[in-house]
């Protein structure tokens, strides 16, 4: 005789069995997964605890400040990059002039500095004491500042021009490769209709473009929204600002937890922005011919224009921060070392290094049991976990230090019960919270770059390594790991550089009297103490190189036919 609730709960258990995984490796990726999410959790949950009185207080003084400033940064900066990366991916793609070659990797150059440092920089150099005014007055023979006027660098014009000028490449690489794909007959086509080189541009390339332009845009405000140095430095208080002001000045986490929460709904849009953006966008090639792209051959005053667009954002992103860092640097280079440099620039090696360990291997573990199919939940739960990235970081450290410091008040609790001694905060104060910050941020970089290496393996070799006998570890070790030994290499390299150059998370998280470059860099800025931390700058503008060369390299493998340096005349 058969028991109907042991039949009715027969399908429930299957499908839940379907939800859940059931082998080892599911479970871990479902583990390490949750791990690396529980930053995000916690901000969650921590944002569900009522703050009234600090609300009331925020909405009565500068919450819509905050809203409006961040709205207007958002907006500056995505107008400014779209402005400088579509015009010169367009250029260095679809025109010919002098010096094209160069300009067609050389663009990419200002990635490799930090917002922050740039602004220091501008600023150094801009302000009323700066080398360009004190110019200008004895050139002129100005006496005061009432004698002329000059445009603030400490403002909101200033701060959307110095982040506009940093990630503009983010624009630039995804045009650049969007115009690259276009079909030659479109363009073809576009010239046959007797349309001119700015007629094709704004009716036919552009909007097929439009979608890789979007999600250029979105990151590049993605990364203005995680910006602290830049705006706290020109003083623009925006929502990152305020989730410190909140934290540290009104003593209320909770509060500034839930502002991390519509700073999240923030990102959240940008990204339904850029998918919906892309919805519907689709074309495809109806030929095959990929050949070089019909060029439009600039001469003259137009070339001249060209080189200088081009030169621009070069010189004023890379060349005059690098040449102005150097020359502060060979000047105090005693006083740089006197301020316990080498220390410094040991802490964040090895923090950056360790980070860029962790990471890979987390993302390894993670990629390779997405591969293995480990079921819905740990598939859902390691996208939530890469999720971090887009996430700022003064976020990302609330909900690190949250849990760690409940983790820790724990393992106190039970020690001085046991043993009668306090072991004080063994995770939420000491470079665990940091490392643990990075990761949770910079996971989604390894974890991208190693799905994407694992992709390329067929799985009929994991097959045949299963059919020899090897288990799923065995297979990983002795067969992935081999094949996709550069693509770790890469997550590791982009991972370490994002980490030398983090500064919300490591201000916050940092132990008291531990310090790294970027933390160095930021206290000598804001202490007006720029020319003796301009060694660290440097030394963290030399780290950002690194993935700067490889993106450089990727740029110069164009399609086929479309040889870049061929075309530099």
């Amino acid at each position: 005789m058969s028991h109907p609730t042991a039949v009715a709960d027969r399908p429930a258990t299957r499908a839940l069995s379907r939800f859940l995984p059931s082998d080892r490796w599911g479970i871990a990726t479902l583990v390490v997964a949750l791990f690396v999410a529980t930053p995000l959790i916690a901000v969650a949950i921590i944002a569900l605890t009522p703050a009234p009185d600090i609300w009331k207080h925020l909405y009565n003084t500068v919450l819509f400040g905050y809203v409006r400033r961040t709205v207007t940064l958002m907006f500056g900066i995505g107008l400014g990059t779209f402005i400088l990366g579509t015009g010169t991916a367009w250029l260095v793609t679809m025109c010919r002039f002098p010096g094209r070659g160069f300009f067609n990797w050389a663009l990419i150059l200002p990635l490799a500095v930090p917002t922050y440092i740039l602004a220091f920089v501008f600023t150094d150099q801009l302000e009323y004491a700066g080398a360009v005014q004190v110019a200008l007055r004895d050139m002129f023979g100005w006496r005061n500042r009432q004698d002329y006027w000059f445009p603030e660098i400490r403002s909101m014009g200033g701060a959307i021009t110095v982040m506009t000028l940093v990630l503009y490449p983010y624009v630039y690489l995804l045009a650049r490769a969007a115009f690259l794909e276009q079909s030659v007959c479109v363009i073809e086509v576009s010239r046959t209709l007797g349309k001119n080189a700015w007629q094709s541009f704004w009716h036919v390339a552009l909007p097929l473009a439009r979608p890789a332009i979007v999600v250029g845009m979105t990151l590049a405000m993605m990364e203005a929204l995680n910006d602290f140095g830049t705006v706290d430095f020109f003083g623009v208080r925006t929502f990152t600002a305020g989730i410190y002001d909140v934290w540290l000045n009104m003593d209320s986490i909770s509060g500034a937890a839930q502002l991390a929460a519509v700073l999240m709904i923030f990102v959240i849009a940008l990204i339904m922005l850029e998918r919906s953006a892309r919805r519907g966008q689709k074309y495809h090639h109806t030929s095959t011919k990929m050949q070089a792209l019909p060029g439009y051959k600039l001469r003259g005053a137009r070339a001249g224009l060209a080189i200088a667009f081009c030169a621009l954002p070069i010189v004023l992103g890379f060349i005059l921060p690098a040449m102005v860092l150097l020359s502060y640097s060979v000047v105090f280079f005693d006083v740089a070392l006197k301020a316990n440099f080498l220390t410094i620039t040991l802490n964040s090696l090895t923090l950056s290094f360790g980070a860029a360990v962790a990471a890979v291997g987390i993302g390894l573990v993670l990629a390779y049991g997405l591969r293995m199919g480990s079921g819905p939940l740990p598939r859902a739960a390691v996208r939530f976990a890469s999720v971090g990235y887009a996430v700022p970081g003064a976020v990302l450290a609330i909900g690190v230090i949250i849990p760690l410091a409940k983790f820790d008040n724990a393992i106190d609790a039970l020690s001085s019960q046991l043993f009668g001694v306090s072991p004080g905060l063994l995770f939420s104060g000491t470079v665990v919270a940091i490392l643990y910050g990075y990761l949770a941020r910079f996971l989604a970089l390894s974890f991208g770059t190693v799905e994407a290496g694992l992709g390329k393996v067929s799985r009929n070799m994991d097959g045949a390594a299963r059919t020899l006998g090897a288990t799923p570890f065995q297979t990983m070790a002795r067969v992935h790991f081999p094949l996709v030994r550069t693509s770790l290499m890469t997550a590791g390299l982009l991972v370490f550089v994002d980490c030398m150059k983090e500064l919300p998370i490591t201000i916050i998280l940092r132990p008291f009297g531990y310090d790294t470059l970027a933390t160095f860099v930021f206290q000598y800025a804001s202490d007006e103490l720029f020319e003796e931390s301009a060694l660290g700058a440097l030394t963290i503008v030399a780290a950002g190189l690194i993935p700067v060369a490889i993106l450089a390299l990727t740029t110069l493998r164009s399609r086929p036919g479309h040889a870049t340096g061929s075309c530099s005349a």
